[in-house]
């Protein structure tokens, strides 16, 4: 397994970083968005991971942007491999020493890749880094930027600090560290899979940290169709179960499963992914491997 300590060199003649986009079926906002990506930061790979859109999408990359990648994670209309495994695969194509992890409606400010790189350069420890992510028109702080803005550092006086948790659609990371934990849960699809990949990347020894100046700009579709919210929620359910079942202590475990019993008896959604996470429970707790209790101890502090 690579562990904390792998680098690169400077002087190699392609950027050090690879923007890696996944999407699906929404061709429009992904090319509104790449063209945000291609005018802030001409030059750096571009690989898009298409999850079986239906739309024309990867045509129409072909024809506007054609230095851009374009993967298909499942086929056109098939059933879709989930943002897990679609960035998975982005981040397996890519060729240089970091990603940059985003969706189709994100795109990075004006100098923010060029930060994270140069936080990348100085420690070689660092597997992660997790962007200050600011969500609509007016821009405001995403409620997981905020929360991860309450550690030792606040915004009146930015400064990185240790996080267990992340926005998937504004992260930096290094390739390698990603490739040794085994990226994303490919079977958590989308919803809950970023604290499952800090948790591991923590128990691997790397760094997982916040930077208040290292900024992306998150601009999600506001009519989103309840059933999809609902079913995002079930999900969301589902993989904190799995992740608590399969890394966290016994107490820890026992307690969110509690809770969540407690949500299903008056909450739909909860219900729906409390029973999802128990038809997998058995092969989930056969692959059990309990953090150490320092970890346990910081995701006990990070989840108050």
């Amino acid at each position: 397994m690579v562990g904390p300590g792998g680098g690169y060199r400077r002087s190699v003649p392609t950027p050090p970083i690879t923007l890696v986009v996944a999407s699906r079926d929404r061709r429009e906002r992904l090319l509104e968005t790449l063209v945000r990506l291609v005018e802030t930061d001409p030059g750096i790979p571009v690989v898009v991971v298409d999850d079986g859109s239906t739309d024309g999408t990867a045509a129409a990359i072909a024809e506007r942007f054609p230095a851009v990648r374009v993967l298909a994670a499942s086929p056109p209309g098939g059933r879709p491999a989930g943002a897990a495994a679609a960035r998975n695969a982005g981040v397996r194509a890519a060729t240089t020493p970091l990603v940059a992890l985003g969706d189709d409606d994100a795109w990075w400010a004006p100098g923010a890749l060029a930060r994270a790189v140069e936080r990348f350069d100085r420690d070689p420890g660092l597997g992660l880094l997790a962007a200050h992510v600011l969500v609509g028109t007016p821009p405001r702080p995403d409620e997981a930027t905020t929360a991860m803005a309450r550690g030792p550092a606040s915004l009146a006086a930015p400064a990185d600090h240790d996080v267990l948790g992340f926005v998937a659609c504004g992260v930096v990371a290094r390739r390698a560290a990603l490739l040794a934990v085994g990226g994303f849960p490919a079977r958590y699809g989308t919803g809950g899979e970023e604290a499952a990949l800090a948790i591991e990347l923590a128990a691997a020894g790397w760094g997982v940290r916040h930077a208040p100046d290292v900024v992306v700009h998150h601009e999600p579709p506001g009519d989103r169709d309840p059933a999809a919210v609902g079913r995002r929620r079930a999900t969301m359910v589902r993989n904190d179960l799995w992740t608590a079942w399969a890394r966290r202590r016994g107490r820890a475990a026992v307690g969110l499963t509690a809770a969540t019993a407690a949500r299903a008896a008056v909450d739909a959604d909860a219900r729906r992914g409390l029973r999802a996470a128990l038809r997998e429970a058995p092969r989930v707790l056969a692959g059990r491997r309990a953090v150490r209790p320092a970890l346990e101890r910081r995701l006990r502090t990070a989840g108050r």
